[in-house]
């Protein structure tokens, strides 16, 4: 019996991480990502496009703005600027406009370092723009302003 009450205990603990959702099309940029977040303990889903990251918030493209979220809670994405279909800030507007998604923070990140474009994701409601390569202390930052 305190065998399953111990279990129990682990799966509620786990369960009370903040959950992120990265997104990146370059496979290597979402790994380090996720390891960094798993690393400052986070849970981590990662998608590779901005489609399938609004598949994951259950807003697929026929969608407008409503998502009518019904997954598990996302605390925070952290979505690649540049990427092939619909780029980070097509997602972050996206994910702006419903009212069902709009409280969750932004974190836009890329290897670009435009003001203009900063300024454009941060004027349409991003939290931060991060510079990339993300390093720990980028996540580290991140998880200070819980």
């Amino acid at each position: 019996m305190a065998y399953s009450t111990k279990v129990e205990m682990k799966e509620i603990k786990e369960d009370a991480r903040p959950h992120v959702l990265v997104v990146d099309d370059n496979v290597v940029d979402r790994r380090i990502a996720e390891r960094l977040f798993i690393h400052s303990a986070w849970k981590v889903t990662t998608a590779d496009s901005g489609k399938k990251a609004l598949e994951l918030l259950s807003q697929g493209e026929g969608a407008l703005a409503n998502i009518n979220y019904q997954g598990p809670k996302i605390d925070l994405i952290v979505t690649d600027y540049r990427m092939p279909g619909m780029t980070g800030y097509k997602l972050l507007k996206r994910v702006k406009e419903s009212p069902d998604t709009k409280a969750i923070p932004v974190i836009v990140v890329s290897s670009d370092n435009i003001p203009t474009l900063i300024e454009k994701c941060l004027k349409r409601g991003a939290q931060d723009f991060i510079l990339k390569p993300l390093k720990q202390s980028d996540v580290n930052n991140i998880k200070s302003r819980d």
